[in-house]
């Protein structure tokens, strides 16, 4: 009751106090602080500012990792704007990311460009992913299948693994906290005449806490690293290697799951001509999972590989770029599925058009795929910028989520207690259709965003079941997803103020019910100072109820959360790190066990660490 008033008064809050805090500096103002309108190439193929890109985007560059200094992708993502984030205890334990209320299978993730996900449940690996390993974030809301293809319906999520400022030769951080947690991490880089190396690892480890009431610990390992090599060339480009690996094992009740997640890419982006640009890519991901159970062991594991060429030509302001892509995967497994293999081809269009203040923008994509056939995808884009400051942008778009191998060739299985399951052949990809207005005001100290949107998403993947309890996909269901996003930030003499929040009513179009698992509101605000060698810092993330049924019978409670955080460089080049999680010691739950009790989130958490840089 109380928190269904928060948002609210929330939203309000952090765009008042931006106003207010921002009154007394803040004009219209030729020269914009790049932090209020940043790069961002997520968005758009090619190099735009978050104005530019006419789309809902949130960067999280450096500065703010260092201030917020998570331990995992949930603690980062969970409250940015048009993020839900739901999981299966803390610690290494399944993750789901729902973007503007669709699907965990339809939010893309990338890493330095590369596809990374389950080609078997179709969902990103986000609980095995070394976040302390990234210096930058992009989180484009709203489809992008006109750019990538299948599984960009609620929007994307690119990281960008570390790389080494010139000047920075490395650096070696120890830590530890509570539930008998540890990590070291360390990092080099040199260079070589136009050539530059960086190397970087992490390695982490945690007893962990119960993920039920009155469970074990279950604890949690991870071993992880980025390489880089950049060559930059004589005409201006550059060409690159870069690895991300991450392994370990995680805990679960009844058992336990060894994991490896790894993404390598070959890339060269070079100029052609004054008015050619030509990028390549070839990229591998690896997803691999085996599972040791009581009841029986198993592997899922999958192979991505992709080459993807993008040509852009540009004429004055105005830009076309021409592009193509294949991608296969492979899947090895102990279910031995009834198709292992699929190959998917696609060719790709963006046109951008700028006629002064106004910006338009076009986008046309086909991909034919092997297992479910052919998929044509588009976007059109307008922008109109009445001053410096102030933008208004409105787009339309469609996109698609593939069906994965388990919807699609899981082989009969029957189950212990009675019924069965399996895969569906003839499944359709889901379809989506949305529409959006967004206003931005952005000034040298602060900025202040609103999106509204809608997407309905047809063709709906859901299980079918028989009195038998025989369950099997099937396209049955229609949902509407409707938003409202607020974003707002300041950074004035030491002060950093960022303020978001979410408005969500995702439904079933059938029944009229809520979207499992889907929150309906959610607000976060970061606060940090800079004070000499002294950083403070603290985060306020809210969340309001959601159903962990289609029914919305089984009804979660809405929680809020309160981060700390300190820094002090206590001499040169020496920085001790106090982080404290939760701090009221909450216990709440964002999703439901088979046996209907809760998946816990951990209770109050701390890590300690000491960092030196070589400079």
């Amino acid at each position: 009751m109380i928190f269904q008033k928060t948002p609210l008064a929330f939203a309000v809050a952090c765009l008042s106090l931006s106003s207010l805090a921002a009154a007394q500096t803040a004009k219209p103002d030729t020269n914009t602080n790049k932090l209020m309108d940043p790069i961002v190439v997520t968005a758009t193929i090619g190099p735009r500012t978050v104005g530019e890109s006419l789309s809902s985007v949130t960067v999280i560059d450096e500065q703010d990792l260092e201030q917020l200094d998570p331990r995992s992708a949930s603690d980062l993502l969970r409250g940015q704007p048009g993020i839900d984030i739901v999981s299966n205890g803390s610690f290494g334990k399944n993750t789901s990311v729902f973007t503007r209320g669709t699907g965990s299978e339809s939010t893309l993730f990338l890493v330095d460009g590369v596809r990374l996900r389950s080609a078997t449940s179709g969902s990103a690996p986000w609980q095995y992913f070394p976040i302390e390993l990234v210096e930058r974030v992009e989180i484009v809301r709203g489809p992008r299948s006109s750019l990538y293809g299948a599984d960009a319906v609620g929007g994307v999520i690119q990281a960008f693994t570390l790389d080494p400022k010139q000047g920075r030769k490395g650096w070696v951080e120890l830590g530890a906290g509570n539930f008998d947690s540890q990590k070291i991490s360390a990092g080099a880089s040199a260079s070589a005449g136009n050539t530059r190396f960086s190397l970087s690892g992490l390695h982490s480890e945690t007893d962990g806490t119960g993920i039920a009431k009155d469970g074990d610990d279950k604890g949690f390992r991870n071993s992880a690293g980025v390489g880089r090599v950049v060559h930059e060339l004589p005409n201006g480009g550059e060409a690159s290697v870069v690895l991300m690996q991450s392994e370990g094992n995680t805990e679960f009740d009844g058992g336990n799951t060894d994991f490896l997640i790894r993404t390598v890419g070959l890339g060269l982006d070079t100029p052609v001509s004054d008015y050619w640009r030509t990028q390549i890519q070839l990229s591998e991901a690896r997803d691999e999972q085996e599972s040791f159970r009581s009841a029986g062991d198993s592997v899922f594991n999958t192979r991505s590989r992709t080459a993807r060429w993008v040509n852009t030509f540009s004429a004055g302001v105005h830009e076309l770029a021409l592009g193509g892509e294949l991608q296969s995967d492979e899947v090895t497994s102990t279910t031995e599925f009834d198709e292992d293999s699929r190959t998917n081809a696609a060719v790709f269009s963006q046109l951008r058009l700028n006629f002064g203040p106004s910006d338009v923008q076009l986008s046309l994509r086909a991909d034919d795929n092997e297992a479910y056939g052919q998929e044509e995808t588009g976007g059109i884009s307008l922008g109109h910028a009445f001053d410096r400051s102030h933008r208004v942008r409105l787009s339309y778009a469609t996109s698609f989520r593939a069906p994965t191998f388990n919807d699609l060739f899981y082989p009969l299985e029957t189950f212990s207690f009675g019924g069965s399951f399996a895969g569906n052949p003839d499944l359709k990809p889901e379809q989506g259709e949305s529409v959006e207005l967004g206003v931005r005001g952005q000034y040298s100290d602060w900025f202040w965003d609103v999106a509204v949107y809608q997407l309905d998403v047809e063709d709906l993947i859901s299980l079918e079941s028989d009195a038998s309890f025989n369950l099997r996909p099937v396209n049955v269901n229609e949902a509407r997803i409707r938003g409202i996003e607020l974003a707002s930030g300041y950074e004035y003499q030491g002060w950093s103020l960022a303020g978001k929040v979410t408005f969500l009513d995702p439904r079933d179009e059938e029944t009229d019910n809520r979207l499992r698992r889907r929150t309906h509101q959610s607000a976060r605000l970061d606060v940090d100072r800079q004070l000499g060698a002294w950083t403070l810092g603290g985060s306020v993330v809210a969340q309001g109820y959601r159903y962990d049924d289609a029914d919305n019978e089984n009804r979660l409670p809405g929680f809020a959360t309160l981060a700390l955080r300190a820094g002090w460089e206590f001499a040169e080049d020496w920085t001790a790190r106090l982080a404290l999680e939760n701090v009221t010691d909450r216990r709440y739950a964002t999703a439901e066990r088979f046996d209907g009790t809760d998946y816990i989130a951990a209770g109050r958490h701390g890590m300690l660490s000491v960092r030196y840089d070589f400079r």
